[in-house]
């Protein structure tokens, strides 16, 4: 197993995801890289099906785009092309989220675009104990594997201080937590809100905002996107009767209409109400600080969302 990406070694991340690591385990197992996507993950796809499990840091999401060919020719579809024969089993690191007017290219979230890969398997974290949980799920799966955390929950530096309720016990031992399974926050009544990442922490301010109106919000964390826990948000949808999914990847074709799509397959007698899907326009991020803020799915959105979905319930 080792680590590469850019500023891995000696800055330890940029965000600090891998601080100490090059003193402990060594310039061989820590290995800076040039800003080069295509080149070093081709290098982890190539050692991950030689046997070895890489971890390749991609500070920013956006930077995809330089190296996708590796990722989706290559690292998703070795282990089904080959019958089985090779697998890949390749870790990212990767952050994503805007909200600190760094633009349209430093800025995305882009779930979606990854998911949509089949071989690929798609995570994300709410608190710091689910995030030890997944990445050491993700460490131990023969697929490719995405973990991935929005920049305000790391709270470093220019990051800004974390949310509170990110911050969580993490024990020292090995711990894992399965792909595939939600978390419910909070228990709720009324409206079903389904968030993932940073709009999990949007939700449970809603919530509070929402009670004080006498609307009992169920906050209902995905964890993973890909696999889905499909189960997970029928049931809580078929108690609740109403559904808001709150996403800061981009409307269409996105995490908000899959998530839809489970209520209309299954049983969409179940809503006493359309649902309502916040999420982030299908248009690039801006530098400007205001447009940026309109567009991100805050709480004001959520709490506007949840009010109509109570508002259409009624005759």
């Amino acid at each position: 197993m080792f680590v590469i990406g850019e500023d891995v070694a000696k800055l330890g991340g940029v965000f600090g995801t891998t601080v100490g690591m090059a003193d402990e385990f060594g310039a061989a197992r820590v290995i800076d890289t040039p800003i080069s996507e295509t080149g070093f993950i081709g290098i982890a796809t190539g050692a991950a099906m030689a046997g070895m499990r890489p971890i390749v840091e991609i500070a920013f999401v956006d930077f995809i785009g330089v190296c996708f060919n590796q990722i989706y020719n290559f690292a998703a579809k070795t282990h089904y092309m080959s019958g089985g024969q090779f697998k890949v089993p390749l870790t990212f690191m990767i952050g994503y989220g805007g909200g600190y007017n760094d633009a349209a290219q430093h800025s995305q979230t882009l779930f979606a675009t990854l998911a949509h890969v089949p071989g690929i398997r798609v995570v994300t974290p709410a608190d710091a104990y689910d995030a030890k949980g997944l990445m050491h799920t993700c460490l131990r799966d023969d697929n490719v594997t995405v973990w991935m955390v929005h920049k305000r929950l790391w709270g470093l530096g220019w990051l800004g201080f974390p949310l509170p309720k990110a911050l969580a016990t993490v024990p020292e031992h090995d711990y894992t937590i399965p792909f595939g399974q939600s978390r419910i926050w909070r228990e709720g009544t009324d409206v079903t809100i389904v968030g993932l990442g940073l709009t999990v922490h949007n939700a449970l301010t809603a919530a509070d905002q929402l009670a004080a109106e006498g609307i009992s919000a169920e906050v209902l964390d995905l964890r993973s996107v890909v696999p889905l826990d499909r189960d997970g948000v029928f049931k809580s949808v078929a108690k609740t009767g109403r559904l808001v999914v709150a996403d800061e990847d981009y409307l269409s074709f996105g995490v908000t209409s899959e998530v839809l799509a489970v209520i209309a397959e299954r049983d969409p007698s179940v809503l006493k109400a359309p649902a309502v899907r916040v999420a982030y326009p299908d248009v690039p991020v801006p530098f400007s600080r205001p447009m940026e803020e309109f567009c991100l799915p805050n709480v004001e959105r959520i709490v506007a969302a949840a009010r109509t979905t109570m508002t259409r319930g009624k005759r």
